[in-house]
């Protein structure tokens, strides 16, 4: 179990992650999206102490949890994924449904 560090701040104290997010694309596919997953789970956060990524497949859908200590850090973290999910989404779509990997 993960300890839970809190900062103080003026409006009272905040748990250290305290700003969530939660992404889920339907692939309609268990291997393109298990495709997008393996593609994307090679890059880690580049700030671990700062921003946490959560990924998971399950019938055909790539869900994603974001954790992070400050908003900031999550519209970045966030930002930069999709921008890669979008890359990464495109190429299942260039390629088609029936090309093998």
């Amino acid at each position: 179990m993960d300890s839970v560090v809190s900062e103080v701040t003026d409006g009272g104290i905040l748990p250290q992650w305290a700003f969530s997010c939660d992404l889920e694309v339907d692939y309609e596919s268990e291997k393109h999206a298990s495709m997008v997953y393996a593609a994307l789970a090679v890059d880690k956060e580049l700030q671990p102490d700062k921003v946490k990524r959560l990924m998971s497949v399950s019938d055909g859908k790539l869900s994603v949890h974001f954790e992070a200590v400050e908003a900031r850090f999550l519209r970045a973290s966030f930002s930069a994924f999709v921008d890669i999910l979008t890359l990464a989404t495109k190429a299942i779509e260039q390629f088609g449904p029936g090309v093998e990997f």
